[in-house]
């Protein structure tokens, strides 16, 4: 099917922002509309966001970034919701590519300053790798299983990172895929990025050209790519077999807690 038809407001300063309901299941059900939400950072929300996001009737956010970005950007505070932090990356054993990805988004010239190592594609094989350990590396299992665990007592919440593409993609397209909606819209949803993220960052893309990098070099990190997404699923397939394994033996939520999952977050279409 094509992208659903759900709103998508006009926030001012929060991007890659979108309702993860309304996509059909194969058992011919849909999620439920107005209960998940993804975006990228809110450290920027205007005071209009800010009531957008009071209204939604979010019991909590969940921010998936490092405890560095944390410190440097908070999210704002909104009466009422709980503001859960869930460092994914944790445990890498060098800085993630995701979790760098603020430098990239803030400083051209330090971007421009890596355009050889861009043009060599190491930074693609780099992406490749990371989403391999959103799989794999305990904090994430341990900070997806804190999340989707939180999702079983929610009645809306909001997940995000700093672009709203690595390490909320993979929550949000795991999620789908256990919720039971087929592949090729898990990565539509996925790729809906290139769409409501990139053109935001003009701003970048002309700073890292002024300082001599190739803006075109850039895109495959600051957007979402198809072989990104191929890799966690693959890890997903050698690790554990299924999803819903991954989310049993990876992520401790036993068939009946994905039951619940399901019941809660889908309605009949």
């Amino acid at each position: 099917m094509s992208d659903p038809t759900v709103e998508r407001p006009a926030l001012l300063a929060i991007t890659n922002f979108r309702d993860l309901g309304g996509w059909q299941t194969s058992d011919g059900r849909a999620v439920v509309t107005g209960r998940l939400f993804r975006s990228a950072a809110l450290d920027k929300a205007s005071d209009d966001d800010r009531t957008y996001l009071a209204g939604l009737g979010l019991r909590s956010i969940y921010d998936l970034r490092s405890t560095v970005e944390k410190d440097a950007a908070p999210d704002p505070v909104l009466d009422g919701v709980l503001d859960v932090h869930l460092d994914v990356l944790a445990d890498a054993q060098s800085v993630s590519a995701p979790a760098n990805l603020d430098k990239l988004l803030t400083d051209p010239e330090t971007a421009a300053a890596a355009n050889e190592r861009l043009a060599d594609g190491s930074g693609v094989t780099r992406m490749v790798e990371a989403y391999r350990e959103l799989v794999n590396l305990p904090s994430a299992q341990r900070s997806y299983h804190r999340l989707f665990r939180g999702l079983l007592d929610d009645t809306a919440a909001l997940f995000h990172c700093t672009a709203g593409k690595d390490r909320t993609g993979w929550a949000a397209a795991s999620l789908l895929t256990l919720l039971g909606v087929g592949r090729d819209d898990v990565y539509r949803e996925y790729l809906l990025t290139n769409d409501l993220f990139l053109p935001s960052l003009a701003s970048v893309f002309d700073g890292f050209a002024a300082a001599g990098g190739d803006p075109e070099l850039l895109k495959p990190l600051l957007g979402a790519q198809a072989t990104y997404l191929d890799s966690a699923f693959a890890e997903v397939e050698r690790l554990y077999g299924s999803i819903e394994n991954y989310f049993d033996s990876g992520l401790g939520l036993d068939r009946n807690a994905q039951a619940e999952l399901r019941s809660r977050y889908l309605v009949d279409s």
